[in-house]
């Protein structure tokens, strides 16, 4: 059976939200209208299974509707992109027996929003180590007490999915990964003031002895690189969706640089810039560019909802695709600016937006240098000591 993105994502709810995403630029404020609607229309459950009220959509589909989400709100998709990743790790769980993330499908399902806290400034470990300290409580829980960058949906998320150290127990060290409730124990702060994808309202997040009931502590794990399935769930899922988003971004701006070169037209020649040999050029080379990433992406979400073992490889394989698309969609943005001409320069310019919306992809793990070290060591062996 083939898939109709528009029945979950109308174009009626698109155009909406993309008359909304300037608004949210201009004003830095959280798109919470894209949010409510997308909850009406049951967007946060789409990687929820449908016996536990979701839409039963798999990564593949994800992807699909994250890209067309992001054409329209780069901003709202990559926030919505960070609630996903955890609904994605949970169907990994699921689809491999593995348990301990159900309250997440089912929190989903009934409208609750999951943020994503793992990043620390200056922690290039990221899943690997935490300097965020997760103290044992004496019913099985954990108190932790640290600070997180970039939390995503800061304004809005019920529950945060987080990591930190335990070094304490017997088997210290440990890595703990596990969700907390907004509490008093929870300081959002207001110092999301950024050159772009503005709507996220990525915002520092601190934490002082917030308590994570033992139900919602979901994996206890060695630090260092780990082969447990949280590890691999939240790479997996983090990685492909990151790419949707920007992929996304460069589907928009070469449409608006395809668009442009139909109106704009020369006063030399008399004919629009369609047909100029240049812009030609120009926009067939962002074409073949944006036209590897869609199949690739498909391509490695197929193959993580089919329970594919790609083994080791599977750490270059996700960096690569989304190193590859953050670069990709970086060129094409860039072309789409030239050829759109100097009317992009201006702040009101879509182009302008995505523009400075792009920039983003190079922060997000895995970084470029990542990246790279990923893909030598893949190809080439470990460093030698």
């Amino acid at each position: 059976m083939s898939f109709d993105p528009t029945e979950h994502l109308s174009d009626e709810l698109l155009e909406r939200i993309r008359e909304r995403a300037p608004i949210h630029d201009r004003e830095n404020t959280f798109p919470q209208q894209d949010l409510d609607e997308l909850r009406d229309a049951g967007y946060l459950g789409i990687l929820v299974p449908t016996d536990r009220g979701g839409a039963g959509l798999g990564l593949e589909q994800a992807a699909i509707l994250q890209q067309r989400l992001a054409t329209a709100a780069p901003a709202t998709a990559l926030a919505i992109n960070m609630h996903l990743v955890w609904t994605g790790v949970a169907k990994v769980f699921s689809d491999r027996g593995v348990p301990g993330l159900e309250f997440v499908q089912d929190g989903a399902a009934a409208g609750e929003v999951f943020a994503f806290g793992i990043s620390e400034g200056g922690n290039d470990l990221v899943l690997f180590g935490s300097d965020t300290a997760a103290v044992p409580q004496p019913d099985g829980g954990y108190a932790f007490t640290g600070t997180k960058i970039f939390t995503s949906l800061a304004p809005v998320w019920t529950k945060l999915g987080l990591h930190g150290l335990d070094t304490t127990s017997p088997d210290a060290p440990k890595l703990v990964f596990a969700f907390v409730d907004r509490t008093d124990a929870v300081t959002t702060g207001d110092d999301w003031d950024t050159l772009g994808m503005r709507g996220t309202q990525s915002r520092t997040t601190r934490l002082d002895g917030a308590v994570a009931a033992p139900a919602h502590i979901v994996r206890r794990i060695d630090p260092g690189p780990n082969p447990d399935p949280i590890v691999f769930g939240i790479f997996s899922v983090f990685e492909i969706l990151l790419a949707s988003v920007y992929t996304g971004i460069a589907r928009r701006a070469l449409d608006l640089a395809v668009e442009t070169g139909h109106k704009r037209r020369s006063k030399k020649t008399g004919l629009t810039y369609s047909q100029d040999p240049d812009i030609r050029w120009r926009i067939a080379d962002m074409g073949l560019d944006y036209d590897a990433l869609p199949p690739q992406i498909a391509g490695l979400a197929r193959d993580v909802d089919t329970l594919a073992d790609h083994g080791g490889r599977w750490f270059t394989l996700l960096s690569g695709v989304k190193h590859r698309a953050v670069t990709m969609a970086k060129r094409v943005v860039d072309e789409a600016i030239l050829t759109a001409g100097g009317g992009a320069y201006f702040s009101s310019n879509e182009l302008s937006r995505l523009y400075r919306d792009v920039l983003a992809g190079m922060f997000h793990p895995s970084d470029p240098e990542s990246a790279h070290s990923t893909a030598a060591s893949a190809w080439l062996g470990p460093l030698e000591s």
